[in-house]
């Protein structure tokens, strides 16, 4: 049985549960559903979390630009954040790999060929690849995506069935729930150009990402014939709850 293929992006606001610190809870948390969801589904992860994690260890000193000190940060939390993703995950009987990608790779016809090969053979083998933005050569996300972009073009890409983003609301709320108070979820779209007026401008806490850029990579995700669900990573189980249709999230269907 050929199994669907998932793209799950993770920002950096649920990888800390909206704290300081990177939480293991949660990455054993995805480990778990990706664990008893393995016989049906195989995973890709684009994950963001490196600057979050060297800031629970380290606190540079630096008169240069803000930028330069967060790929340096990038450069520290990296390894770490793969620890905690292998650790957890080996626990589970789950195998890990690292990417690190940058989006001038996906505009080289060669490279792109190289990103797909690598990463098929590590599915395929059963190694989870993490993949996340090359934070020390590259600024775009840093300043812009998120990653969102990143996990837009690498579920394309990669052929993906589902682009997942999980992020700390339920989806994406109508604008006018929003002032009064009470959220209420946008559950099912295929037109996204009905979503773009119903977004804010608010960015995370820790991440650089608002609802435009998961829009922008719900787009490119949907040129490419891949739905995108946007859910709420804090929730425990928000993967399997998803896929049973057991919580209330954004569904941006393929066209």
């Amino acid at each position: 049985m050929l199994k669907k293929r998932i793209l799950l992006k993770i920002g950096s606001n649920t990888l800390t549960k909206d704290t300081d610190h990177i939480s293991r809870g949660k990455i054993e948390d995805i480990g778990r559903q990706i664990a008893a969801l393995k016989e049906e589904y195989e995973f890709i992860i684009v994950s963001s979390g490196a600057i979050a994690a060297a800031r629970q260890f380290v606190k540079l000193e630096h008169n240069g630009e803000e930028i330069n000190i967060k790929q340096a940060l990038a450069s520290i939390g990296q390894p770490h954040l793969m620890r905690i993703f292998q650790e957890n995950f080996r626990e589970l009987g789950l195998f890990t790999s690292q990417c690190l990608l940058s989006y001038s790779d996906f505009e080289k016809e060669q490279s792109r060929v190289n990103i797909k090969n690598t990463i098929n053979v590590l599915v395929a083998n059963n190694f989870i690849p993490i993949i996340n933005e090359n934070d020390t050569v590259a600024t775009d996300e840093i300043k812009f995506g998120d990653n969102d972009k990143l996990a837009g073009l690498t579920a394309a890409l990669l052929s993906a069935d589902i682009l997942i983003i999980a992020t700390n609301t339920d989806g994406i709320y109508t604008k006018a729930s929003l002032l009064s108070s009470a959220p209420k979820t946008i559950e099912e779209v295929t037109d996204l150009s009905d979503l773009l007026h119903e977004i804010g401008e608010s960015k995370s806490t820790h991440g650089t990402g608002g609802m435009q850029s998961k829009i922008d990579a719900a787009t490119i995700a949907q040129l490419a014939g891949i739905e995108t669900w946007i859910t709420n990573g804090l929730n425990d189980n928000f993967i399997t709850d998803a896929i049973e249709n057991k919580s209330t999230f954004t569904k941006i269907k393929a066209t």
